[in-house]
C-alpha cells in the first residue's frame, strides 16, 4: 500500500481545494491511500518562537510528511500566486534547515488546486516550483490538474459533481501514485507496506 499525504491550503471551511482533496482521498487508486493533514493550527512563521522550540501543530505535520512516502499540495491561488498560510506552513516544514533533507529531500512532492477563475490555478502552481526544487523534493510534472470555474465543478455540500473533472482526477491520481513508486525504488523513503 502506497501511504501518501495530502494538504490543502486554504483555512476556509467550504474551500474548493479542500473540497478537491477530499475527493481525491476516494478516488485514489486500490493500492493507495491518501490521509488528510490540515495547516490550519500553525502559526506564522517566527524565529523568536523557533528559538523556543517547534510548535506542536508543527512538529505534527512535520512528523506526517515524514512518515508519507510523498505528498499532495492542493493550492489555492491567491493574487496570482501562492497563499501565505501555505507558504508559512511549508516554511515552518523547512526549520531547522538540519531537517529540511529529512522532510523533503527527495520525497515525490505533486501540485493540482482548484479555482473560481477561469484559469484554475496556472500561476499558483507555477510559483510552487521553485519553492519545492529549493528543498530537494521530486515534482512530479507527469501530470497537471487545474480545476477552474469550481462554482460549477462542486455541489453546495462540497461534493465533486462534474464526471470529467473526476476523471481527470483519477487518472492524475493514478499517475502521480505510479511515479511514487519508482521514485521509491530509487530513494530510501517509506515505502509500500505487506498491508
Amino acid at each position: 500500500m502506497v501511504k501518501l499525504l495530502g494538504i490543502s491550503g486554504s483555512l476556509r471551511r467550504a474551500s474548493y481545494n479542500s473540497s478537491l482533496l477530499r475527493a481525491a482521498t476516494r478516488l485514489m487508486p486500490p493500492d493507495a491511500q491518501l490521509a488528510v493533514a490540515s495547516i490550519r493550527d500553525v502559526p506564522l512563521y517566527d524565529a523568536d518562537v523557533e528559538a523556543q522550540g517547534i510548535p506542536p501543530a508543527v512538529a505534527q505535520l512535520k512528523d506526517a510528511v515524514v512518515a508519507a512516502a510523498g505528498v499532495l499540495l492542493v493550492t489555492p491561488e491567491y493574487n496570482n500566486s501562492i497563499p501565505g498560510v501555505f507558504k508559512n506552513a511549508i516554511d515552518w516544514l523547512s526549520r531547522p534547515s538540519s531537517d529540511i533533507r529529512r522532510v523533503f529531500g527527495g520525497r515525490p512532492f505533486a501540485v493540482i488546486g482548484a479555482s473560481p477563475g477561469g484559469f484554475g490555478t496556472t500561476l499558483s502552481q507555477a510559483a510552487w516550483l521553485p519553492v519545492l526544487r529549493t528543498l530537494g523534493t521530486q515534482f512530479w510534472a507527469g501530470g497537471r490538474l487545474q480545476v477552474a470555474r469550481a462554482g460549477s465543478v462542486f455541489d453546495e455540500a462540497g461534493n465533486l459533481k462534474d464526471s470529467g473533472v473526476e476523471e481527470q482526477l483519477k487518472q492524475f491520481l493514478a499517475g502521480y501514485v505510479a511515479f511514487v513508486r519508482r521514485a521509491a525504488e530509487n530513494v530510501r523513503l517509506p515505502r509500500a507496506s505487506a498491508e
